[in-house]
């Protein structure tokens, strides 16, 4: 089980996000204010649907909630799926602890 949590200052959101792997899928879960955010709060993601950037499971259902281009929730979610998946080391995450964007 992968739990993170997204702080999107700019629009002032916090979403909770809790992910599993279950057989070739990763469940989604979103406790989240944000109305849009709400359209895509559970989501059962192929494996095969995370990769790239074209013909991608999450930033197609993103884009249809409609989640603006700068949203910060479907990449998250992508980290969450590989991190599910194992493409992404949970050890390596844990020490990193958090992205960010600093404006200058």
């Amino acid at each position: 089980m992968t739990d993170v949590t997204i702080n999107s200052r700019i629009c002032g959101y916090v979403h909770e996000v809790n992910g599993k792997i279950d057989g070739n899928k990763v469940i989604i879960e979103i406790d989240t204010p944000c109305n849009v955010v709400k359209n895509i709060s559970h989501m059962e993601v192929p494996l095969e649907g995370i990769f790239g950037i074209k013909d991608n499971y999450v930033l197609e259902k993103a884009s249809h909630a409609p989640c603006c281009d700068t949203c910060l929730v479907p990449v998250a979610l992508l980290h969450v799926c590989r991190l599910e998946a194992g493409y992404m080391s949970k050890t390596l995450a844990k020490n990193v602890g958090n992205i960010t964007i600093e404006f200058k």
